[in-house]
């Protein structure tokens, strides 16, 4: 583990190009195929998870490679309970970025790409 500010920069940096480029593939008409938004934005959230998780965690990358794999393996998962409120939560531009609506273990392989791609590009020890 390094707590190389350098290296945190360059993690943070990369968070945030992935934050970028995932609202542009789901928000932008690129006019692109639904398949490439759907997948893409989940490698991408899979990938910012990763990011985020490596800079609030600054811990050995195989930690964070789990913690992340946790937190997207929790929010699929979540996404199986239904209550009025988090139904209509999920409805809104917040709740489909962040928790999505219908559980698919397809996502779970997209998020772990993401992870995993995340995981190569951070350098750190």
């Amino acid at each position: 583990m390094t707590h190389d500010p350098r290296a945190r920069l360059r993690l943070l940096a990369l968070t945030l190009a992935v934050i970028a480029a995932g609202l542009s593939l789901r928000l932008l008409p690129l006019g692109l195929p639904q398949a490439v938004t759907k997948w893409g934005g989940s490698v991408l959230w899979g990938a910012m998870v990763y990011g985020l998780v490596g800079l609030v965690l600054p811990q050995p990358r195989r930690r964070i490679l789990a913690v992340a794999a946790s937190i997207a393996l929790a929010v699929e998962v979540f996404r199986l309970v239904h209550t009025p409120g988090l139904d209509a939560f999920r409805l809104t531009l917040a709740g489909k970025l962040l928790i999505g609506r219908v559980f698919s273990p397809l996502n779970l392989v997209a998020y772990a790409s993401g992870i995993l791609a995340a995981r190569l590009a951070d350098r750190r020890g």
